[in-house]
């Protein structure tokens, strides 16, 4: 598999265990899902498989890194196997990236706070 393919498997898994912790989990499991294709039964039960690893309370459950490289291991193998995959894969990822829009008005600063929200800064005198 080529360099590309490689980094985009990489940034793929990346985005998906960080959305595994998200409450856009379910959106996000559905997308992925159906970019894995016939077998998405099978897919959403690794899915919900990982991210309950992710989110166990006890010690016993997968690290981060690990459950990030099995999923770069299976999106590596569906991109070598369907070309076409690797354009929806971006696409996902297109979506899934924030977007962060910030505004400075005369000492008033206003931009996002975490998931959503705005925060509000001033600075000067009131």
């Amino acid at each position: 598999m080529d360099a590309e393919l490689v980094a985009l498997a990489s940034s793929g898994a990346t985005t998906l265990v960080g959305l595994m912790v998200t409450d856009g989990w379910a959106q996000a499991r559905a997308r992925f899902a159906r970019l894995f294709g016939h077998a998405q039964g099978d897919v959403e039960a690794e899915l919900e498989e990982s991210r309950a690893s992710l989110t166990a309370a006890s010690g016993s459950g997968a690290s981060r890194t690990e459950v990030e490289r099995f999923w770069q291991n299976r999106l590596g193998a569906l991109l070598a196997a369907a070309p076409g995959a690797a354009h929806e894969l971006r696409a996902i990822l297109g979506e899934a990236t924030p977007r962060i829009h910030a505004e400075i008005h005369g000492g008033e600063f206003n931009g996002p706070v975490q998931l959503g929200g705005i925060q509000t800064n001033y600075f000067g005198k009131q």
